[in-house]
C-alpha cells in the first residue's frame, strides 16, 4: 500500500464548485444544479480524503468555470479588484488565509491567472496526469485539475498524494549552473507594464545570480496571435458545445447568453477547421518538449498585468491558455508587484510529464524572485510543507 504523507493528515483543502462532493452540493455556478446533491466523491476527493485531509468546503467560481464573470469573491489584496478566474474563490481562499491549500481547474488561464492576481503559488501539472472523473468538464482536450497554495512545499505535498512521477531522478541544481529561456509569446503584445517590468526584473535577478538567461523566440511555424487564439478558440468551443448540451435543453433561458452561443455554435467553426486545430496543437506539443529539454526552465508571464478593478472581468487567459493547450505543466510564483502594490506572478514550465522536476526548479528560481521580487514573503509562509513538519 502506498505510503500516506503525514504532513497531509488533516489538512483542510478547499473545492471549487464543479467537482462532485457526496457530502455537499454542487451547483456548478448554475442556477440549473441548485439542488444537484452527488452520490459519489470526485477522484481527487477520494485520494485526498483516504490521504487523511479534510474537505473544508466550496470555492465560487464562474458558471461552469467557462465565463468571464460572475461570482462576487473579492481579491483579499484589495477589495475593489478580482482575484482572476474562473477560480476565483480558491484563489482567494489561499491569499486571505482561510484554508492553506485548495483546488480549481485550468481550461484556459483558470488556476495561473488568479494566482498571479491573488498572490499565491499555483501548479497546473501535466494534463491528465491528474484524473479529471467526477467534476464537470468543458472541454476534454484542455481540462486540467490544479491548485493553490502559499509554498511550493504545500505544492509538492499534494503533488505526491496523487502519485505523480518523474522518469527522472534529477541531481540537484544552483542557480549557477542554470540555462532559462525566456518565451514572451505572440501574445507579448497584451502585456501591461507591470508584467514587462516583472519579466525584466526576472530576468535580471537571474543574472545577478550567476544563471544563463536566452532569449528563445516562438516556433515561426506557429507565430501569429491571431491564428493560434482562432485554433483555441476552436477547440474550446466545439468541445464545450458537446459538453453543454444537456443543460441548454434543460433550460437554455438559465444559461449564460455566453454558453447558449456557444451551444448554438455562434461563431460558427467549421467541423473541418476544429479538426486542424486539434491536429496543430498534436503537432505543436513535442515541438515545445523540444525546447523545453534544452533549457533548465522556461519562464513566460502568468497575467496581463496585476488584478484589474472592478469585479466584472476576471481577467484575460492571454499568456495561459497555449501552456494549457500544449499540456505543459506550469506553476506560478507569486513575486512581483504592479504600479497599485498588486502581485504579479511569473509561469514556470517544463515539458509535458516532468511535474516532479517542475517544482524542484521552481524551488530554486522561487528563492531569488521572492527574496527580491518585492511582494511580501512573509505573506506567503509555508503551511504544512518542509523537512521541520510535525
Amino acid at each position: 500500500m502506498r505510503s500516506i504523507p503525514k504532513a497531509i493528515l488533516s489538512i483542510p483543502i478547499a473545492y471549487d464548485i464543479i467537482h462532485f462532493l457526496s457530502d455537499m452540493p454542487t451547483r456548478f455556478g448554475s442556477p440549473l444544479y441548485q439542488d444537484n446533491q452527488p452520490g459519489s466523491d470526485a477522484s481527487t476527493v477520494a485520494i485526498l480524503r483516504s490521504a487523511g485531509a479534510l474537505i473544508f468546503g466550496k470555492q465560487t467560481t464562474s458558471e461552469f468555470t467557462i465565463v468571464k464573470s460572475g461570482p462576487k469573491t473579492i481579491n483579499p489584496h484589495d477589495p475593489n479588484r478580482t482575484p482572476g478566474g474562473s477560480s476565483a474563490g480558491s484563489a482567494a481562499a489561499v491569499a486571505d488565509f482561510q484554508v492553506p491549500i485548495s483546488v480549481g481547474t485550468q481550461t484556459g488561464g483558470n488556476v495561473i491567472l488568479p494566482a498571479s492576481f491573488s498572490g499565491v503559488f499555483a501548479m497546473k501539472p501535466t494534463y491528465n496526469a491528474i484524473s479529471t472523473e467526477g467534476q464537470k468538464p468543458c472541454t476534454i482536450t484542455l481540462d486540467t485539475f490544479g491548485y493553490f497554495a502559499r509554498s511550493i512545499e504545500d505544492l509538492q505535498l499534494i503533488t505526491d498524494v496523487f502519485a505523480l512521477k518523474d522518469d527522472g531522478p534529477y541531481l540537484d541544481m544552483s542557480l549557477k549552473e542554470a540555462r532559462i529561456a525566456v518565451m514572451k509569446t505572440p501574445n507579448w503584445l497584451c502585456a501591461g507594464p507591470g508584467t514587462i517590468a516583472a519579466m525584466r526584473k526576472a530576468i535580471s535577478i537571474l543574472q545577478d545570480c550567476g544563471a544563463k538567461v536566452e532569449q528563445v523566440p516562438f516556433p515561426t511555424l506557429y507565430d501569429g496571435f491571431s491564428s493560434l487564439k482562432r485554433m483555441n478558440a476552436a477547440v474550446v468551443n466545439s468541445e464545450c458545445q458537446t459538453a453543454f448540451l444537456k443543460e441548454y435543453q434543460m433550460d437554455k433561458s438559465k444559461l449564460n447568453p455566453g454558453i447558449r452561443g456557444i451551444v448554438e455554435n455562434g461563431f460558427q467553426y467549421t467541423r473541418k477547421e476544429v479538426m486542424q486545430a486539434l491536429d496543430k496543437y498534436a503537432s505543436m506539443r513535442p515541438i515545445f518538449d523540444k525546447i523545453a529539454a534544452d533549457y533548465s526552465a522556461i519562464i513566460t508571464p502568468s497575467a496581463v498585468d496585476e488584478a484589474t478593478l472592478g469585479l466584472h472581468d476576471m481577467g484575460g487567459s492571454a499568456f495561459n491558455w497555449f501552456l494549457t493547450g500544449l499540456h505543459m505543466p506550469v506553476i506560478n510564483i507569486p513575486a512581483f508587484t504592479g504600479a497599485n502594490g498588486m502581485p504579479i506572478g511569473i509561469s514556470v514550465v517544463t515539458g509535458r510529464y516532468t511535474d516532479q522536476y517542475l517544482l524542484k526548479i521552481s524551488k530554486v528560481l522561487s528563492e531569488p524572485f521572492m527574496d527580491k521580487g518585492g511582494f511580501g514573503r512573509e505573506e506567503l509562509e509555508p503551511t504544512y510543507g518542509g523537512e521541520d513538519d510535525i
